[in-house]
């Protein structure tokens, strides 16, 4: 069964700076890092020390709460650094690899001939179970919930995201392997977001599953708007999601009985001189990309993720886990006297059309900007707008639900719908927004207080 939306509303960022399609020879990092902040609403418990040696596999921590949902370590190696910030938070474990990319053997078996308890505490004692999100609220799922569906979006539609067709293009048996999991552990249906520009002969066309297809600007990519045309959610509505990444790591273990991350991660931004694709493993440190170089006079920002949704990491930082993009924009400090006056310039890109560049691709020029990190003004009076409508494509009032987490009015928030919405299905709301409120962070507090106050 196949379906078709056509979304009208959102945000295509014409971001230079897009990979090119070629893979660059693999690296060695000097060093790896697991990153407890990459996981939301857990309780990092360490079960390591500093010395201690590791495969790939091997529990680095697991959340205090629930112990048997453990977090490991992407390669082989040793222990070389436990990083911690304030009230001795845990920030992340640093790994010194030891190049013998040795992993721990699991007893991985055919999916069908297991129960659903095997095959859960096999994901949770290889690692794999942090790759599936829990909706509502965008956590690592508990173990004895089960869902009513599951939903994989294989297209990114963000900024400067990675052609899935081509990062994936050798993982078929991989992806189907871990389908055969899914189907295992949801009794509901397994349910994949393509593009209409999706290639008929990508690897995702030929997965078995129940396909919908989706056209339209940015977010039509995240399962979150996905979600919400296919199969809208409650707070009694549990479905998880899960990247092409995560499907394809957990295929992968029932293949071959190893946990590995490797993914082709893209390298972006216009900050960089040269980009393109790059085999490695998650925790990956930045520093290591060196066959993409950047101007070293520019203070430049290196974000793990998209330029939306993505974390800022800086030179030293290191590839989050759920991210298949590094991104390379120049800082912005600067401020052009009367700037939003100046409306005749085609180099400066404007998605309220302020500015004529929108008639770019008219003028023969290629509608692709530089953009850099400057939010153009400060926080403002907090006022009510039409803007966020027009780049959110589902039926959710942005501006009355950010007021009720403002105001901390939880009937409020249910009813303006946060159970279906996580920080980056809103991300766009935040890059328009004319009193530029941080509006990803206001949800995430949102959130938070709910799963406290629901527990």
């Amino acid at each position: 069964m196949c379906a078709h939306y056509k979304l009208r509303r959102g945000l295509d960022i014409p971001l230079k700076g897009k990979a090119d399609m070629i893979t660059e020879t693999p690296v060695v990092s000097a060093l790896y890092a697991l990153k407890p902040i990459d996981f939301k609403h857990i309780v990092p418990k360490l079960l390591v020390r500093e010395g201690d040696a590791l495969k790939a596999g091997s529990p680095v921590f697991c959340d205090k709460n629930r112990p048997e949902v453990r977090f490991t370590s992407p390669v082989s190696g040793i222990v070389q650094t436990v990083v911690r910030g304030d009230k001795r938070r845990l920030e992340a474990i640093e790994i010194l690899p030891d190049c013998k990319n040795e992993s721990l053997k699991f007893p991985a078996e055919a999916p069908e001939i297991m129960s659903v308890q095997k095959i859960k505490e096999l994901l949770l004692e290889s690692g794999c179970w942090p790759f599936i999100i829990r909706r509502p609220y965008g956590i690592t799922p508990d173990p004895g919930e089960t869902p009513k569906a599951v939903f994989i979006s294989c297209f990114d539609s963000a900024p400067l995201a990675p052609d899935l067709d081509y990062a994936f293009a050798n993982r078929e048996e991989a992806l189907e392997m871990g389908l055969r999991v899914l189907e295992r552990l949801c009794p509901g249906i397994i349910h994949l977001g393509l593009s209409d520009k999706t290639s008929p002969h990508s690897v995702f066309r030929r997965l078995q599953a129940r396909v919908h297809t989706f056209s339209g600007p940015h977010p039509a990519g995240n399962p979150g708007i996905q979600i919400h045309h296919v199969s809208p959610i409650g707070r009694d509505h549990i479905v998880w999601t899960l990247t092409p990444q995560g499907l394809s790591v957990i295929g992968e273990l029932f293949l071959k009985g190893v946990y590995d991350t490797t993914r082709t991660i893209a390298v972006t931004g216009p900050a960089l001189l040269k980009t393109g694709y790059i085999c490695c493993p998650s925790g990956i440190q930045v520093n290591a990309l060196t066959g993409f170089p950047y101007d070293k006079n520019r203070e430049v920002r290196v974000i793990s993720g998209n330029p939306l949704t993505g974390d800022n990491v800086g030179p030293e930082g290191f590839l989050g886990f759920h991210h298949g993009q590094i991104t390379f924009l120049e800082e912005g400090h600067s401020r052009e006297l009367l700037g939003w006056a100046r409306p005749l310039r085609l180099n400066k890109f404007s998605a309220a059309r302020t500015y004529v560049s929108y008639l770019a691709p008219l003028l023969g020029k290629t509608g692709r900007f530089s953009l850099n990190t400057n939010a153009n003004g400060g926080a403002r009076a907090f006022v009510l707008t039409q803007g966020y409508q027009k780049v959110l494509p589902a039926n959710i009032f942005v501006s009355f639900l950010i007021k009720a987490i403002l105001a901390q009015d939880i009937e409020k928030m249910e009813q303006f719908s946060i159970y279906e919405m996580i920080p980056e299905d809103l991300a766009l709301c935040e890059f328009i927004c004319p009193s530029k409120i941080e509006i990803q962070d206001i949800l995430q507090q949102g959130i938070d207080l709910m799963i406290k106050e629901m527990q």
